[in-house]
């Protein structure tokens, strides 16, 4: 059946319309990458309305590859300008950045993309063998297992994906009062509608993500203004010496695994698996000092990871029809836009999205190593484009196109809203993304919690009682367990630490 399925999803690639949106995919998330502060969430966002009128397949395919391709592109910034392209690559900036002082970026890119190539690779081999067996143990998957599922994703969004937990959890309460809006899914009657007619169908998603990501990053951005200074305008060589292969090969292999691993759970993505990348190296190093002054090591793991992660966090999303992060939360809703619902039935009934954006991702790594390698110094060019402009145009296609969906003229001000609200918080150190993905996970939550209670005659003992929500409701209470023993932890070292300081003062 795999060869076959894989045979099927080569042939909806190879179709002369779908690789071009593999290519246009894998190069418009290098471009992206490559400029600071847009990201792949602000483009995908912005993007959604133009996927409406294509084939499901090739909106997944062309969002697909702008997110792992964006993965790419992050790297250059981080090693020539000490500033990200993506919050993925922060870490690239530890290593990447002194390697380039070193007169060393030509390397520190080099082992960046091949390192990516592999791990991106194999987090599809990974996606191919392992997504099918779970499609098919998904089918068995009822409410309350849904219920229970999304419970725990979004406690794994608060808690790994963000910095600060509590701000997280206001955000996401924020994004689950929100996803409330509209009709009750069981009795039909209007909630939180104030009144207003176009709002009994609740907000539409597409609107709160580009008002979110589009035009909140756009006005953020544009207060910030441009950061950093180039290091070098000559790359130089970009193939790795024997040397560089050695110290980085274990880190390639050992990210590769780490972040297909992180890249499945609920909130984990790039920035997560980068990170613990990078500490495993460096705990495992034999000369750890030399980390942040230039070990390849230190760009060739992380960049691995982040890689993988991005290509394995379609797991969850294909065979359970859970987003886990912003970015597939975005896929999710563009899936929607289609009228097809992500989840363990999509490998039945629609085989030729499944494996058809599996087998791309097998081609669009090999182009986006043949595009990163010798056009480095292309793609250098391009941070010479004025913020203002690229914000003038985002915002105007923003507007043009959340209009187009619905012929809606309240889509309009729920992005003004949503932008607005979404550069307050980035002002004030709130991050967007559990509040999208919340208001993804709420709707899933409440019919399925609902529906729940309706079998049940509501008892909640369903939720313990049968095997599968029961461990997942176990892992739950075990993460909230495991975040209050580490709040306890963090608050008797600050204590303790103010006790020695008033006793050395004193």
């Amino acid at each position: 059946m795999g060869f076959e399925s894989m045979l099927t999803g080569f042939e909806v690639v190879f179709a002369p319309e779908n690789l071009l949106y593999v290519f246009l995919g894998v190069l418009i998330g290098t471009v992206i990458g490559v400029m600071p502060g847009l990201g792949p969430t602000a483009t995908i966002a912005l993007l959604l309305p133009l996927t409406y009128g294509i084939e499901p397949e090739s909106a997944v395919i062309l969002l697909a590859g702008i997110y792992y391709g964006s993965m790419y592109g992050g790297t250059i910034t981080s090693v020539l300008l000490q500033l990200p392209g993506e919050a993925a690559s922060v870490v690239t900036t530890f290593d990447g950045y002194q390697m380039a002082k070193q007169g060393r970026a030509g390397p520190a890119l080099g082992i960046s993309a091949i390192g990516s190539f592999i791990g991106g690779t194999a987090a599809v081999v990974g996606l191919t063998l392992f997504a099918p067996l779970l499609a098919s143990f998904a089918v068995r998957f009822g409410p309350p297992e849904y219920t229970a599922l999304t419970v725990l994703g979004i406690l794994l969004v608060t808690y790994l994906g963000t910095k600060s937990v509590p701000k997280s959890l206001v955000a996401a309460a924020l994004g689950l009062l929100l996803a409330s809006i509209g009709q009750d899914p069981i009795e039909g009657t209007a909630r939180f509608t104030l009144g207003m007619t176009d709002l009994l169908d609740g907000l539409d998603f597409v609107a709160i993500a580009m008002g979110l990501f589009g035009v909140g990053e756009v006005l953020y951005n544009l207060e910030r203004g441009a950061e950093g200074t180039m290091v070098t305008n000559k790359i130089g060589r970009l193939w790795p010496t024997m040397r560089d292969w050695a110290a980085s090969r274990g880190a390639i292999l050992r990210g590769s695994i780490l972040g297909f691993a992180i890249g499945v759970l609920p909130g984990g993505g790039g920035v997560v698996s980068s990170l613990a990348s990078y500490a495993l190296e460096k705990r495992r190093s034999r000369h750890p000092e030399r980390f942040g002054k230039g070990a390849i090591e230190g760009v060739a793991g992380p960049e691995t990871a982040n890689n993988a992660s991005s290509a394995s966090a379609f797991i969850p999303l294909l065979t359970l029809g859970i987003p886990s992060n912003v970015v597939l939360a975005l896929i999710y809703g563009a899936l929607l836009m289609q009228n097809i619902t992500p989840g363990p039935q999509l490998v039945s009934e629609n085989p030729e999205i499944f494996w058809g954006v599996i087998a791309s991702m097998y081609l669009g790594n090999l182009i986006l190593l043949v595009l990163n390698l010798p056009l480095v110094g292309v793609f250098v060019q391009l941070l010479r484009l004025r913020v203002g402009i690229l914000g003038a145009i985002a915002v105007m296609v923003t507007m043009v196109g959340v209009f187009s969906i619905n012929n809606d003229t309240f889509d309009m001000w729920v992005v003004l809203v949503f932008g607005v609200i979404g550069y307050l918080m980035r002002k004030s150190g709130f991050e967007p993304g559990p509040l999208v993905l919340a208001f993804v996970l709420g709707a899933i939550m409440e019919r399925s919690f609902r529906q729940s209670m309706l079998l049940s005659n509501g008892d909640l003992g369903i939720f313990v009682t049968r095997p599968i929500s029961g461990a997942i409701v176990l892992i739950a209470v075990a993460v909230i367990a495991f975040s209050a023993f580490r709040l306890v932890r963090s608050r008797r070292r600050r204590d303790q630490d103010e006790r020695r300081s008033s006793a050395e003062v004193r």
